[in-house]
């Protein structure tokens, strides 16, 4: 079984899907569909991973809060 990552999935201004891996800081991608963003966001994950090696941090993600200012 491989490692799970906490991806968080967002809609820009010109209509495309935005992942960023929470865990890999840098690593995020953008699809026109959901389908082709979990495709990327994979992908963007192996070559992520492949690149760093052995400096990949070490986190666990604990939560995913909204603030009203």
């Amino acid at each position: 079984m491989g490692k799970q990552f906490t991806v968080i999935v967002e809609k820009g201004e010109d209509g495309y899907l935005i992942s960023e891996v929470v865990e890999l800081p840098g690593c995020h991608t953008q699809g026109k569909t959901y389908d082709q963003l979990l495709e990327r966001t994979k992908e963007a994950i192996k070559l992520y991973l492949h690149s760093k090696k052995s400096i990949v941090p070490q986190t666990k993600f604990l939560s995913l809060q909204q603030i009203e200012v």
